[in-house]
């Protein structure tokens, strides 16, 4: 159920949302996201919509401008051809891409066709204990 061209795109958004996080690009963090997304952060906060979720990293990433993340895609899940659930380890590393002590996330991503291309339609983030 699972098509190679299907996986490759769906790496390729969370790749992109690795990126744009990196870049502290709100913008393209956004981008990453469907119209009408939902995405709750590892504190609990919820943001309805493309829009929200791009001010939301607007407000979030110039207090992230030190941090970096690797996302390391560890599961995914056909729901239907066009909606798959992706598991991702995220873990802290330098500018470089060189691993770091710090808090990894566990966040679960709901990633879907949409008429603009493969983007998140709903996510969620948790701290990870190791």
């Amino acid at each position: 159920m699972l098509t190679s061209e299907v996986e490759t795109a769906v790496r390729g958004v969370v790749q992109a949302l690795e990126d744009a996080f990196n870049a502290h690009d709100a913008d393209a963090l956004g981008e990453t996201y469907a119209r009408n997304a939902t995405w709750t952060n590892a504190m609990g906060h919820v943001s309805q919509g493309r829009e929200a979720i791009t001010e939301a990293a607007r407000r979030a990433l110039p207090m992230l401008a030190e941090q970096f993340v690797r996302y390391e895609v560890t599961g995914l899940l056909p729901v239907r051809p066009d909606v798959i659930a992706v598991n991702v380890v995220q873990s802290p590393v330098t500018e470089a891409g060189e691993p770091v002590e710090g808090p990894k996330g566990a966040p679960l991503y709901v990633v879907s066709r949409e008429d603009e291309g493969w983007r998140i339609i709903a996510g969620s983030n948790t701290f990870r204990n190791s």
